[in-house]
């Protein structure tokens, strides 16, 4: 393994919207966190990579979800041409109840990177009603991804 790399959504986002999260990221920065070579970049939520090869994308939403929201999603995108994109991976969670409850929600997804100029990603919402929200924080990880090249492609 020559790069792993961590981000995480700093604040509240996308309260009661189907949309892309194109602000509020930033790398980790914890205490103890341990970044493995160059790493991604970031630019109004796309993602680019270093270097080609297999990358494994590990992510985790956290939602505020509303009572009647039965279900809310982060899903992951990937464009191949720079410009169509392609949600090929979910996180969900929901609520069946009287009262506003916290909800996670996990996924994951190989890409394999062949040209780093053309294969990028970002996330979005969806199914997001009312008040529900995806939650963020500065200091911890609530809604976050980490990223790992697996190998050579």
């Amino acid at each position: 393994i020559e790069m792993a790399d961590h981000w995480r959504v700093t604040a509240e986002s996308n309260t009661g919207t189907n949309g892309f999260v194109t602000s509020n990221w930033e790398r980790n920065d914890s205490t103890g966190f341990g970044q493995l070579g160059t790493g991604l970049t970031e630019s109004s939520g796309v993602f680019s990579f270093p270097s080609t090869g297999i990358y494994k994308i590990i992510f985790t939403a956290s939602f505020e979800i509303e009572a009647s929201d039965t279900a809310c999603d982060l899903e992951l995108y990937i464009t191949t041409d720079n410009s169509s994109y392609n949600s090929v991976a979910v996180a969900r969670s929901g609520n069946n109840g009287s009262g506003v409850v916290n909800g996670t929600g996990a996924s994951h997804f190989l890409f394999d990177i062949t040209n780093i100029s053309t294969h990028k990603f970002k996330f979005r919402t969806g199914t997001m009603g009312g008040s529900t929200y995806l939650r963020g924080h500065t200091d911890k990880n609530h809604t976050s991804f980490l990223v790992v090249r697996l190998g050579d492609t």
